[in-house]
Formats: structure tokens, sequence, C-alpha cells
């Protein structure tokens, strides 16, 4: 079959050991120039994807990001769901005596209530520095301009993030989506929306074209659903178990320029 666009997931997907993209996938990317679509989907923050879209050539190219949260086309927003002020109320007031790391997330901006290690960490895999202040005057400020959050990341020891599952689970389960990315990572989005959901609102609105032309690749609980239900859903070798069992093909590590690999395999460029 002949595929007509990529979605890609970023990180554990598409870049190497220094969380950056290698030559080789640069170079394969870019071969789809003008050809094929190739679409950055992820949890990252849009400010926190464009300096890759930068090196692929494809800053003119739709984005998704926050899991699905946030969709932009031409650098303007198409679609935007969020994690309405109630719960990100009754989230920030309950973590008050645990001091779990929350980090708050609406477009660009990005809010934390210290420079703690948890933000430094993610400071240094994104590129992209927050801006100190704290849960209160984030919610006040958003409230006045009648927003919420795109996502909400939760950073701590293992045994905090079981905690606050445990609480999210309980009374926001109709809400929200739970991705535990890593034992210390939580990332909290609306139940509304998915990457798969994103997938088909760009190629329905944007595209015209059907679920069975996308290639879509990923590594974690998140891109599940999404390489569950495209034409060809590829799992790096580093991937969950449970992306690995729906995944139509298992192409090699993402250090390993995995996404390369196996576009190298599906897309025959010396037919163009």
């Amino acid at each position: 079959m002949k595929y007509k666009i990529v979605f890609s997931d970023i990180d554990g997907t598409l870049l190497n050991k220094e969380r950056q993209l290698s030559p080789t996938t640069i170079s394969e990317i870019k071969k789809l120039q003008g050809k094929i679509p190739f679409i950055l989907i992820s949890a990252r923050m849009p400010s926190a994807m464009r300096h890759l879209q930068k090196e692929l050539e494809i800053e003119a190219l739709p984005i998704i990001s926050y899991n699905g949260g946030l969709i932009l086309v031409n650098d303007k927003v198409v679609s935007s769901t969020e994690i309405p002020m109630h719960i990100i109320k009754s989230l920030t007031a309950w973590n008050t005596q645990m001091n779990c790391h929350l980090s708050l997330y609406h477009n660009d901006e990005w809010y934390v209530p210290a420079m703690d290690e948890w933000a430094t960490r993610e400071e240094n895999n994104t590129k992209v520095t927050p801006e100190i202040k704290d849960h209160t005057s984030v919610i006040e400020k958003w409230t006045v301009e009648n927003k919420g959050a795109h996502k909400i990341m939760a950073m701590g020891d293992a045994s905090q993030i079981d905690i606050i599952v445990e609480f999210l689970s309980a009374n926001f389960s109709e809400e929200l989506h739970l991705y535990r990315s890593k034992t210390t990572y939580l990332e909290i989005s609306p139940k509304l929306v998915s990457k798969l959901t994103a997938v088909n609102y760009l190629i329905e609105k944007h595209f015209n074209f059907e679920l069975e032309d996308v290639i879509a690749y990923g590594d974690n609980y998140n891109d599940v659903e999404m390489l569950n239900h495209v034409g060809f859903g590829v799992a790096v070798g580093n991937a969950r178990d449970e992306a690995k069992e729906v995944a139509k093909h298992i192409t090699n590590l993402s250090t390993e320029d995995g996404v390369a690999q196996s576009l190298q395999q599906l897309i025959p460029f010396k037919n163009w």
C-alpha cells in the first residue's frame, strides 16, 4: 500500500541517547518533503517541538501537542481541549501536604512552583525554560483568562505518583487520561482527547486522508490506541509491551534510528 502521511511520537521514539535527532533520522525524514507529510505528535508543549520541526524542515506542517489536547496548523490553534479549573483546584489543594511536583501547562505556558530537580530535568530534556509561579497564582491568572490546563505533569518518587494516581482515579476517572510514562512521571490529560482523536482530526479536517493511509510510530502507553488503529502502526524496539502487542511491525530501538530504518523499508523513495 502507498501510505500518504506519517505521525511520530518524539521522546522514546524519534530521539537518540542525547535526546536529539540523529543525522540519519533527519536525512530520512527530509526525503519525504513534498511527498508525504511527517507530523510530530507528542505529550510535549509546542515550544518543545518547534526546534525539532526546524531541524527536520517541516515548520509549515501541523503539530499535535499534549497528547492531542492542542493541535496547531500554521501556528494557529485549530483544536484545544483543556483540563477544567475545578480539577486543577482540587488536585493542587489536595497535593499541598504531599508537595509532589506539579507542572501546569497551557499552550506555550509552563508554570512550576520552584526550579527543583524535576523542573531542571524537564528543561534539559525539552530545551524550554518554565516560568516560576505558585499554583494559586496560576489558578487566579487562568480563571481571569478563562483557561484550563492542556496538561498537568506530576513528577516525584514512585510512591508519590502512586498516591496521585489513586486520588485522580477515585475522583476524576471519567474526566482524565492518566499516562504513566515512567514510574516517577504522570502525564494528566483530558479524557476527551488522545493521540488517535488528534490523528483523526487532522486527516479529516486538514488532509482528507483515511486512517488506513497513516503510518504511526510510538513507544509508550499514550501511543497504544494510535498504533492499534492506524493503517500501519510501528513500535520502536524499546517500546512498552503494550505498544508492541498492537503494532503491525517492530523496528529498531529509538537510539538505533528505528524510525529512519522503518521509513527506508516502508516508503520506496526510488519510485517517487
